[in-house]
């Protein structure tokens, strides 16, 4: 019910009515919305006030618009709380979701600067590049593309790649990972970035860098990754 006597704007009371049946699940990832003007006519409001309440929707990642054809209810975002680093597919099972990947390259070559730096090893040096998909439950979430120092992480296989990296690192290599360091910012998707996601090419996406170090602080990753920003958000928890 739609309360006009109350303080709380109407589109904000709508807005929460739909976002109710969403998470009851009454309205489901894919469900068309009626449009704005069964909205109107059913609540004896404006149009105007029904396209609030659905942009206000579409900004909290509630719905999303196609043109020509609707608004309808988007996939929940996956929430990473950005504190202690773990791997994709440890989020992920923290999640109850199924982590997989789908391997693109893997190979290995001289380091071009840039990365040697990163890495804190000589420029030729060899690393492993790895470029994956990964996904949850099947859905792609990420493009991934990782370097490794093979001097550091020996005897890497493209079998071990398919499993768990980190899982090798501190259980068969013996090395701790202690830390790493994040850098997030906004982008658009390219063209090969939205084949492989399976997204619209311009559509938003984060570009994440993640250097991860042992405990002794050596270089042991180095991780440039696409994140779609229509399935995934991040999380911080800060103290005074």
């Amino acid at each position: 019910m739609i309360n006009k006597n109350s303080p709380i704007p109407i589109y904000y009371q709508l807005g929460e009515q739909i976002k109710a049946l969403i998470e009851k699940g009454e309205l489901k990832p894919g469900d068309a919305l009626p449009p704005e003007r069964e909205f109107a006519e059913k609540y004896q409001i404006s149009r105007m006030t029904v396209r609030q309440a659905f942009t206000k929707l579409v900004n909290e990642g509630y719905l999303y618009r196609m043109q020509g054809k609707g608004t309808f209810v988007a996939e929940r975002k996956i929430e990473q709380l950005l504190q202690g680093v773990t791997s994709f597919s440890e989020d992920m099972k923290a999640r109850g979701l199924e982590p997989s990947s789908e391997l693109i390259r893997f190979e290995m070559h001289p380091s071009a600067a840039p990365i040697a730096e990163q890495l804190s090893i000589d420029e030729s040096d060899p690393v492993y590049e790895i470029e994956r998909i990964r996904l949850a439950d099947g859905v792609p979430m990420a493009l991934e593309t990782s370097y490794l120092p093979v001097k550091l992480v020996k005897g890497l296989t493209e079998q071990i790649v398919n499993q768990s990296i980190y899982s090798y690192i501190e259980e068969e290599l013996h090395l701790k990972i202690d830390s790493a360091t994040q850098v997030i910012e906004s982008s658009i998707a390219s063209q090969k970035d939205a084949n492989l996601l399976k997204i619209n090419i311009g559509a938003p996406v984060m570009l994440i860098q993640q250097n991860s170090y042992l405990k002794d602080g050596t270089p042991v990753e180095l991780v440039k990754s696409v994140y779609r920003a229509d399935r995934y958000k991040f999380m911080v928890h800060m103290k005074r």
